[in-house]
């Protein structure tokens, strides 16, 4: 394992923002497990958790106009460190005006011991939470939450609530880790729910 501070990396034509390394699941097909990299990064491994001085630093190296939409997504769950996910989306929005998406295992209420939907109003614009399979017991299975079976009625909860107050909400399901006929029950799921439903390639 390869540390650095790679703070902001480019995917595509979008920004994303590495927080932190900690997670509350160990997906069985998360990328981390087998990558250092993604994107332009050098190693997504943090030697420590950036302060928002840091983070705000990290921007002098990427013009506004070089991206399209910032994204908190690194190698851990961002809502673990979720007041500074608020500030760093509060400057973006102040001084650069672009979309911002926040990726989820959706479990971030259960992190924060408190519900953190409202606290996104006005600051992000998509949430792109990990549904992953249909069944509470299956899930668990393939996230491995600390949290144990409960972490999938909180994720559902946290999707609905958060359609309250962001625009956008996804809940996607990675290509070949399960099965089409679990793939149609999420979609009913996501219909319910009044939120897109996304399949997104494995990529090993």
């Amino acid at each position: 394992m390869n540390k650095g501070m790679t703070i902001l990396y480019r995917v595509h034509n979008n920004l994303y923002v590495n927080l932190t390394n900690r997670c509350s699941s160990a997906c069985v097909f998360c990328l981390r497990q087998n990558h250092d990299t993604v994107g332009d990064s050098d190693t997504l491994w943090l030697e420590h958790e950036p302060t928002y001085e840091e983070v705000i630093e990290a921007f002098k190296d990427f013009p506004s106009d070089s991206y399209d939409e910032l994204v908190f997504c690194g190698y851990g769950e961002p809502t673990i460190r979720f007041d500074l996910i608020k500030d760093v989306a509060g400057y973006v929005k102040k001084n650069f005006g672009k979309k911002i998406r926040l990726n989820t295992n959706g479990q971030g209420n259960l992190i924060n011991e408190r519900n953190i939907e409202a606290e996104m109003e006005g600051l992000i614009d998509t949430v792109s939470i990990s549904l992953n399979n249909p069944d509470p017991v299956k899930y668990q299975e393939l996230v491995k939450s600390r949290f144990g079976v409960q972490a999938f009625d909180a994720m559902l909860s946290f999707a609905r609530e958060a359609k309250k107050y962001v625009p956008n909400v996804v809940l996607s399901t990675v290509a070949t880790t399960i099965t089409k006929e679990e793939e149609e029950r999420c979609a009913a799921i996501c219909e319910e729910l009044g939120v897109t439903y996304r399949i997104r390639a494995y990529e090993s």
